[in-house]
């Protein structure tokens, strides 16, 4: 199963738009959406995700992607870095891929969390991350701070059950 573009995506595709340039990471590129935005901009973009599926699907769309549990497979340092996590917490209810997903752990943010301790390690000195999330995520906020990020913020969009934020880090 391979996530497919929703309102998250779209909302950060157009700031991925907007800052894309130099080196790219792609980090749980799903469909690849994010990847094909930035190489609008810029040739040297890689994908990663945890889902063989999406690779596959996206190295069929010319996207250079990779399977990697975040940055496990990584080297090397990027200009942006794109993260578009799985942000909700987990339902037991649900099939076992949609968690994959969609669900962060089981409070929502632990991916976010391990993602921002390690995201430094590959970022470039005057580079940025960009990331999406939701108020159902928790106070990832706190947690930016603690990693040592700065953070602005670029967009909130509400949707009927919840507000989706993104974010522009860089240290």
């Amino acid at each position: 199963m391979i996530y497919q573009p929703k309102e998250d995506s779209y909302l950060l595709a157009k700031y991925v738009r907007k800052y894309a340039k130099g080196k790219v990471l792609d980090v749980g590129t799903g469909s690849g959406v994010l990847a094909e935005t930035a190489l609008e901009n810029t040739k040297d973009v890689l994908a990663l995700d945890i889902n063989d599926e999406s690779i596959e699907y996206c190295k069929k769309k010319n996207i250079n992607a990779i399977q990697s549990d975040l940055f496990q497979n990584i080297n090397g340092k990027f200009d942006l870095i794109i993260f578009n996590p799985p942000y909700l917490p987990k339902n037991e209810e649900e099939d076992e891929d949609l968690n994959l997903m969609v669900a962060g752990g089981e409070k929502g943010y632990e991916v976010i969390e391990r993602f921002l301790k390690e995201a430094k390690n590959y970022l470039e000195k005057n580079g940025i991350i960009l990331i999406v999330f939701s108020t159902l995520t928790g106070d990832v906020e706190s947690l930016i701070k603690k990693y040592g990020y700065r953070y602005e913020l670029l967009e909130e969009e509400s949707l009927f059950f919840e507000k989706l934020k993104v974010l522009k880090l860089n240290l």
